[in-house]
């Protein structure tokens, strides 16, 4: 990207949070309409072979959220990720995307492999999606975006991923996206439904996946199961490790998770 257009979307930046740790850094990316809160019960495990850096989606979390659209796109995010990098002062690091994080994180890596030691991502039926889901999304943007402007955070609960319904999750982690869901920037999520949801997909450069990745699959979500056999046949450099959980795979299975994240990460460094 030129460096012009580079310089024009760097007048915000996303919020990020260093946690105590051994080794290399491990960007943590949530997914949409949820909080960095949803890692809190692998950073300790994860600490012991890399150092988390939890990063929020714009409008989320402690992340501004700017009005102008550019910002939201799978290659701007890349930039913030590299910037994000470069302030951490290493040359390489290791990236884990949740659900619509998957495809910002996958993308990332792609985009920038010469950076990336390896990367990591969960259930994500956004950076798996068929074209015919990508139509839908793509003609329903501008309404539903025009609904949480309108309606602001009462709208946002009415999605039906919100953290709310997420009531079998851990207590502690449970409340803790509660918390953070009261400030959520209706402006931000209503630019992530028009212009990062419907641009994820990763189909296009999963069978040139240049790094080596792990994906830890809840095989609980029927929805993702179409879009796990597409991975398993088509993207390069892939491992899959499956749970008995649902989409929220790091949470619902957290210690086989943080394990499988592990031995993945120690066999690349």
């Amino acid at each position: 990207m030129p460096h012009s257009a580079h310089e024009s979307q760097t007048a915000h930046q996303l919020a990020y949070t260093v946690h105590p740790g051994n080794g290399p850094y491990l960007m943590l990316l949530h997914g949409f309409i949820s909080s960095s809160a949803q890692w809190l019960d692998n950073l300790q495990a994860l600490g012991q072979v890399c150092q988390p850096v939890t990063v929020d989606l714009w409008g989320h979390g402690s992340s501004p959220a700017p009005e102008d659209l550019r910002y939201y796109s799978p290659a701007s995010y890349g930039l913030q990720f590299e910037e994000i990098r470069k302030a951490l002062g290493v040359e390489k690091w290791l990236v884990c995307g949740y659900s619509l994080g998957a495809g910002l994180t996958i993308r990332y890596a792609y985009d920038y492999p010469d950076h990336v030691i390896g990367h990591i991502f969960t259930n994500s039926n956004s950076a798996l999606a068929d074209p015919a889901q990508i139509l839908d999304w793509k003609a329903t943007a501008s309404k539903a975006s025009e609904k949480i402007r309108l309606g602001g955070l009462a709208a946002i609960e009415k999605i039906p991923v919100h953290p709310r319904r997420a009531k079998t999750l851990p207590a502690h982690i449970y409340e803790a996206l509660m918390k953070d869901a009261s400030k959520f920037s209706p402006i931000g999520i209503a630019n992530t439904l028009l212009a990062t949801n419907p641009n994820t997909c990763i189909r296009d450069i999963a069978p040139y996946n240049p790094r080596p990745v792990l994906l830890c699959a809840g095989d609980k979500e029927r929805r993702f199961k179409n879009n796990k056999l597409w991975a398993l046949e088509h993207m390069a450099s892939l491992k899959c490790v499956s749970f008995d959980a649902g989409h929220g795979v790091n949470m619902e299975a957290s210690e086989g998770f943080n394990k499988a994240v592990m031995q993945f990460i120690q066999s690349l460094v």
